[in-house]
């Protein structure tokens, strides 16, 4: 029986890897994403919602919809997050940390918060958020990214407490350095900051994974249907990197 599975930021990058694979294995996917290029740009055969995962009102909509149309909720993986500011903490500008702070944070509690609401009354439901190995270890210069992401695995450990004696698991998937286009945005930020060029950064962040490649986004999607899979009935509460084992990302 297909699985009903909804992504946060599900229209590129990690989030759209996410909706293909649970799609190719016959799932039902609903995406959401603030971009209403990229989510025209989905399958047809996919649910695909505009919406800021930080914003309360836009999400009490898309749980109301999600509610009328499939009337609960199997699978959530709460990916919506942005790079935040680059700059060190004497410069940092309170504006740039809350907005950071809403979109990566606050947003995975307003997701996990509706994922709670429409799986409780079924007695089941896996969540998995998009944290980051910045919200293991911490980063210079991203300092908002980084204390919002340790705050994602908190608030995950927290669900899988609270909600497994109820059935649901409840886990946080910390990525490393992955390939595309926001990883691009970011190596240009960090190189400005630090007066380095972006070959010079992408290649620390390379040469810091014990695997030398930075992770495709097919990776993290892979963790994220093996997290709500079966074989996973006993994974819970747990912050789950998948970095190739990144050991020194900035010597």
């Amino acid at each position: 029986m297909s699985r009903r599975v909804l992504i946060t930021a599900g229209a590129s990058g990690i989030g759209l890897a996410m909706a293909q694979a649970f799609a190719d294995l016959g799932d039902r996917v609903w995406i959401t994403d603030v971009d209403p290029g990229a989510l025209a740009q989905a399958p047809s055969d996919w649910h695909s919602t505009q919406c800021d995962s930080a914003d309360e009102g836009q999400m009490a909509a898309l749980e109301a919809r999600i509610a009328e149309d499939w009337g609960g909720l199997d699978v959530l993986c709460a990916n919506a997050g942005i790079k935040g500011p680059t700059a060190g903490i004497e410069t940092m500008e309170l504006s740039e940390w809350n907005r950071c702070v809403a979109v990566n944070l606050t947003g995975a509690m307003l997701a996990g918060r509706m994922g709670a609401r429409l799986m409780l009354p079924q007695g089941k439901g896996v969540m998995s958020f998009t944290s980051s190995t910045a919200g293991l270890e911490g980063m210079p210069f991203r300092a908002p990214y980084s204390a919002a992401k340790w705050g994602v695995i908190g608030l995950a450990k927290s669900i899988a407490m609270e909600l497994g004696p109820r059935g649901i698991r409840s886990n946080a998937i910390c990525p490393g350095s992955v390939s595309g286009a926001r990883m691009d945005r970011v190596i240009e930020a960090e190189a400005g900051a630090k007066g380095k060029t972006p070959g010079e950064i992408r290649a620390l962040y390379v040469s810091g994974s014990a695997l030398k490649r930075m992770a495709d986004p097919q990776d993290i999607a892979a963790m994220a249907v093996f997290l709500a899979s079966d074989g996973a009935k006993m994974i819970t509460g747990q912050a789950m990197a998948v970095d190739g084992y990144t050991y020194n990302v900035d010597p």
